[in-house]
């Protein structure tokens, strides 16, 4: 199974057209609206958040790291409503210590881009984020080199305005095909 691109960009279009409608997105705005419980905890640094459901009471619960930069916590929160809107109950990980209960974590593996449903939650979270449509208007003037000092600063200054890291601003436009080198 490849990713779903269409189907991921059409989604969180609409998911920002509903909740969000300038950036920076807000995540967590979104989660409440969908009935999502978030929790904020300081766990073990390695350990991002997750996406609980406890299916007995039909709960749902994105935990996240307060550990974190409140950049990566976005992310995190957008990455677990990924999994949560893309992925149904069977694709989860079971922790049979706590019966009923479904969990997916998001960890260091998360982001290596070796699981197709791990990839997904993180497009997903990259489309919520960083709308193709929103840089589209923000980059008129087409690509870039990220090593110039003036476009660098531009980056700088546009992952501020979408409150996401310089990192993941970055690989996002080259993934749109942005960035030249």
């Amino acid at each position: 199974m490849g990713v779903r691109r269409k189907y991921i960009r059409d989604l969180a279009e609409k998911l920002l057209k509903k909740h969000c409608p300038g950036v920076p997105v807000d995540p967590a705005r979104i989660a409440e609206a969908l009935g999502i419980e978030l929790r904020l905890e300081t766990v073990d640094v390695g350990l991002s958040g997750f996406l609980l459901r406890e299916q007995k009471n039909n709960r749902v619960v994105i935990g996240v790291n307060l550990r974190h930069h409140p950049n990566r916590r976005k992310f995190t929160i957008a990455h677990e409503l990924g999994h949560y809107l893309l992925h149904e109950a069977a694709t989860v990980h079971l922790d049979e210590r706590k019966p009923g209960y479904i969990v997916q974590r998001r960890d260091g593996k998360s982001s290596t881009g070796e699981d197709v449903f791990e990839r997904e939650a993180n497009l997903f979270a990259a489309e919520l984020l960083m709308p193709a449509k929103a840089l589209a208007r923000d980059l008129r003037d087409g690509a870039f080199d990220v090593l110039e000092e003036d476009d660098e600063a531009f980056m700088k200054s546009l992952a501020d305005k979408y409150g996401v890291s310089f990192q993941a601003l970055t690989i996002r436009l080259g993934y749109l095909g942005y960035i030249t080198h």
